[in-house]
Parts: structure tokens; sequence; C-alpha cells
């Protein structure tokens, strides 16, 4: 991935706020402190909560939201997404999200570690 940046990530069933908010307590329990990181997210609903906007600020990170039109926002990580389905979970039968998850957090070591 990219010099100091943090990776976590929970899944469900359904993007939802809440969802949102324990992917970052996990970030931040990571990475105690977050001081100055910029998260970049889409502005979906999930992003848009004031959950999400009063979450960030108080514990010192910096939100940037894409720009709608502009592809070159998110291309860095639509790239990693991409490679994660196709390289991680694509190739197998994945049933359930537990399994899921295994599979994400394996793909992601590789990806940081020794994918070249």
């Amino acid at each position: 991935m990219f010099h100091n940046e943090i990776v976590a990530y929970e899944i469900g069933e359904k993007p939802d706020k809440e969802l949102v908010q324990r992917t970052f307590q996990k970030a931040f329990r990571k990475r105690k402190d977050v001081t100055g990181v910029v998260v970049h997210s889409n502005r979906g609903a999930p992003y848009m909560s004031p959950l999400y906007h009063d979450m960030l600020p108080k514990v010192g990170a910096r939100i940037s939201m894409f720009r709608g039109g502009n592809c070159y926002d998110n291309a860095s990580i639509e790239s990693f997404f991409s490679h994660l389905k196709t390289e991680g979970l694509y190739p197998y039968s994945i049933r359930t999200l537990a399994e899921a998850q295994k599979r994400m957090e394996r793909y992601i070591r590789f990806y940081n570690n020794k994918r070249p």
C-alpha cells in the first residue's frame, strides 16, 4: 500500500455507519496517534453521517472526500480493491463472511509484504 498507511477493515452485509465506525476504531487501535492522518472516502451515506464527521476530528484525523467526476481521487484505492477481488477473492469459493474476512486478511498481508 502506501507509506504510513493504516489498513483496517470490517465486513458486513451492508455498509452502514456502525460498520464504518467499527472499522475506524480498529484502525485507531493499530495506530495510536492518528494526528494529521488524511482519511479519504467516497460520499456514500455512511461517510456523510454526523457520526463519521464527529469521530475523525476528535482523534486529530482529517476528512477528505473524493470530488464527484474526478476519477483520479479514488484511483489508488480502486486499483487495490480490483486486485483484492481478482487475486484474493474471486479464485475461491467463499461461502461465509468469516471466510471472506480471512481471505482478505491473507491477501492484504501478501499485498503489503510479498507482492512485487
